[in-house]
């Protein structure tokens, strides 16, 4: 490949150089590759062109004043060494899928993301995501590490997704990768904004940094016409709204009266949603099998973006109910006999903390609800009393554990998350599958467990070293263990629960218990209780579905 044909505004006389390949990793250097010597947050790619030159790499690229040829290599001087090789990356790797779409955002990338996949999915359409979940096909999903990949990395993947015919693809674009000019040089049809919160300030530096970097999507890498679909009741509205009059974008939202979509009613039944929407003055009407109402706002984003791909509006209605929960957000695991509930959520911001917990109580408003969750270490420490002050407010015990902590002192982030937990909630389980274990134990019927913060991810990062951890495998493993020693009545279960007796009565046939001895039959249980006690257990009942009351 001769690099005239790749770079822009390039001297003549370099024109006919040629280059194989292309990196900023200079181990990864081959004969005839170009380097790129990118200035990282930690590493400083400059002190790599050596390494670069010895490995075979015959072009250089870097913010170096000197250009022009030392020894058969070409050094080229850009200022911007990062948005140049995104761009040169994605013109080596010319095959890309045609339809594009970005969302961005502190939360929901990946619950939108997955239902956008799904709903294309499920219409029969060749789809493929690509973020914190990794990549994720109509026949194969592969794992992956950073939320936005590298240009080198991205356009391969891409140019790999078009050869099988994928035109639609969703990617999560996040802060770091749109700062770092990781997608310059893709062509958007879509771009999906979700909210901005507390997250990465340790990267950002502060809160304009960090807002400028999300918006860089709408301001750079949109064209004309292209479409924009955010909430319009969040506080950076405004700015999205007054970008996309400047830039000659396709503004569409969700949510109120004045939205392409409104949302017209909502009620919970049990796990499931009822949804009533409007679009373009007609009503549509659904059912979710989602927990937590963020997901109604999730789902519509998701359905405007995937309209885009000559779907018709009611035909992806029609297959909403069939979508699921994504993997490690709000997602129930197993299932256990007294009726509680595990959630497994990837909430890590105050915000997402708060969303979840917030839903959880808005759907379950007479459960109890414990958590398990910690922070991570080496990152915004500023976040964690704040989180901590969150789970106080929601939760009635806290299981206060290990996330990755990294190469901080894991007990010192504890401390810090503690300062504004009441002492009677809190329990300090610093082994990750100790506390979740502990606190499925503890649930009694009808309570609510979220395990908050790792979601998905099935590593654990302590520094130096790092060991395979899935909370999921823990969930389940200790939901087994659970569910031998309780009885398929739910009856039962809280008669053993507030008799503090272990298998108590567990065999036994219960018809019918009563505190009142004249009424006590045959297989019936006679309850002779204070009046304090009483009241308890008709407190613990309340959490039962009607149905499953048992009679007092």
């Amino acid at each position: 490949m001769l690099i005239g044909r790749y770079f822009k505004n390039l001297n003549p006389k370099f024109k006919n150089h040629y280059f194989s390949g292309l990196t900023f990793n200079s181990k990864l250097c081959k004969k005839n590759s170009i380097f790129f010597a990118v200035r990282g947050t930690n590493q400083n790619g400059n002190k790599f062109i050596n390494e670069a030159v010895k490995r075979g790499a015959r072009t250089i690229v870097s913010d170096k004043k000197f250009q022009g040829f030392k020894k058969e290599v070409l050094y080229l001087r850009y200022q911007n060494v990062r948005k140049l090789l995104a761009e040169t990356a994605y013109r080596v790797f010319s095959k890309k899928p045609k339809n594009l779409t970005a969302v961005t955002g502190t939360n929901g990338k990946s619950s939108i993301a997955n239902f956008y996949f799904q709903i294309l999915k499920l219409n029969k359409k060749k789809v493929a995501s690509i973020g914190t979940l990794g990549i994720q096909t109509n026949t194969k999903n592969i794992a992956g590490s950073n939320t936005t990949l590298d240009p080198v990395q991205l356009g391969l993947k891409l140019k790999k997704l078009k050869e099988k015919n994928i035109d639609n693809v969703i990617l999560e674009a996040s802060s770091h990768g749109l700062k770092q000019n990781r997608l310059d040089g893709l062509d958007f049809k879509t771009g999906i904004f979700t909210n901005l919160s507390h997250d990465h300030l340790d990267y950002h530096k502060n809160f304009s940094d960090y807002l400028n970097s999300k918006l860089y999507l709408f301001n750079k890498l949109l064209k004309k016409k292209s479409k924009v679909i955010t909430d319009i009741s969040i506080p950076e509205f405004k700015k999205i709204k007054k970008i996309s009059k400047k830039r000659k974008l396709n503004l569409k939202t969700i949510l109120n009266n004045k939205s392409t979509i409104s949302l017209i009613s909502h009620r919970y039944l049990g796990e499931k949603q009822l949804i009533k929407i409007k679009y373009k003055n007609l009503i549509y009407s659904f059912s979710l099998k989602l927990i937590g109402k963020i997901q109604i706002k999730n789902i519509l984003m998701a359905m405007l973006a995937a309209e885009s791909n000559s779907l018709k509006f009611k035909k992806i209605v029609n297959k909403i109910n069939e979508i699921k929960s994504v993997n490690g957000r709000l997602e129930k695991i197993g299932k256990i006999k007294n009726n509680s509930i595990v959630i497994l959520d990837y909430a890590h911001t105050p915000d997402a903390l708060n969303t979840c917990l917030e839903n959880l109580k808005e759907q379950f408003a007479d459960r109890r609800i414990a958590i398990v969750f910690g922070c991570g270490g080496d990152r915004d420490k500023f976040k964690r009393p704040n989180m901590g002050k969150i789970a106080n407010q929601y939760c009635n015990k806290i299981y206060l554990s290990d996330d990755n902590p990294r190469t901080e002192d894991p007990k010192k982030i504890r401390s810090q998350i503690k300062r504004k937990i009441s002492k009677s909630k809190v329990l300090e389980i610093p082994k990750r599958e100790k506390a979740i274990d502990r606190a499925i134990k503890n649930l009694n019927s009808g309570e609510i467990l979220i395990v908050a913060g790792k979601g998905h991810e099935n590593i654990q990062d302590y520094g130096k070293s790092k060991r395979f951890f899935s909370d999921r495998d823990i969930i389940l493993k200790s939901i087994k263990q659970k569910n031998k020693k309780l009885s398929k009545s739910i009856k039962l279960n809280i008669l053993n629960e507030e008799s503090n007796l272990n298998n108590f009565l567990i065999s036994s046939k219960i018809k019918k218990a009563s505190i009142n001895s004249k009424e006590i039959k045959k297989n019936d249980i006679f309850l002779q209780l204070k009046e304090k006690k009483k009241m308890e257990i008709f407190l613990s009942v309340k959490l039962l579905k009607k149905e499953l009351l048992l009679q007092l």
